[in-house]
């Protein structure tokens, strides 16, 4: 059922963003081998809907992370799952720099959680074209693509040290778990 919400909003607009979140939620799949179920279940679903915010169908306020989560909220799903979407991979920085801050932090929990560095685990090591790439090579890429005076940029700067802790405990996890982190 995720799966399909997320190819109807993506796949068609946006192909090299469907395309990401088709791995990053199959990283995920791999990655969440470490948790029980419901977690596996929470971390999953929210792959496969942590882009969703890009779709003109969806997009609302520019900040895609809290767009996803608020259109996953009117359709009913779990608010822990909002809460996942709505700050993906350091989504506070950027509502910071939008402005959007106060409505993020009103609206949804950062849960802070394992399951939530998983998800930016995957994300930040899942390139734009579904490759896998370092953390590193993925800022990198961003940077490149958005250029030196870009929001983007100028978020990832800030929200750096945050992610690389995030993607740091969860290789941690993954080797403690007998898994090599992708």
């Amino acid at each position: 059922m995720v799966e399909r919400i997320a190819e109807t909003l993506l796949a068609a607009q946006l192909p090299r963003r469907w395309t990401h979140v088709q791995m990053v939620a199959a990283k995920a799949k791999v990655v969440g081998i470490v948790f029980p179920d419901a977690e596996r279940s929470a971390l999953v679903t929210a792959a496969w809907l942590h882009d969703i915010g890009y779709a003109p169908a969806v997009m609302v306020s520019g900040l895609h992370a809290l767009d996803g989560a608020r259109w996953l909220r009117k359709q009913g799903f779990d608010e822990r799952v909002a809460g996942l979407v709505a700050y993906h991979s350091c989504a506070f920085f950027e509502a910071e720099e939008r402005g959007l801050v106060e409505e993020l932090s009103t609206d949804f929990a950062d849960e802070k959680s394992p399951v939530r560095d998983a998800l930016w685990y995957a994300d930040m090591t899942t390139g734009p074209d579904g490759q896998d790439m370092s953390v590193e090579d993925r800022l990198a890429e961003v940077r490149k693509r958005y250029g030196p005076d870009h929001l983007v940029t100028r978020f990832w700067g800030r929200a750096e040290p945050t992610l690389m802790e995030a993607v740091r405990r969860t290789e941690e996890r993954l080797r403690a778990a007998g898994i090599q982190p992708m």
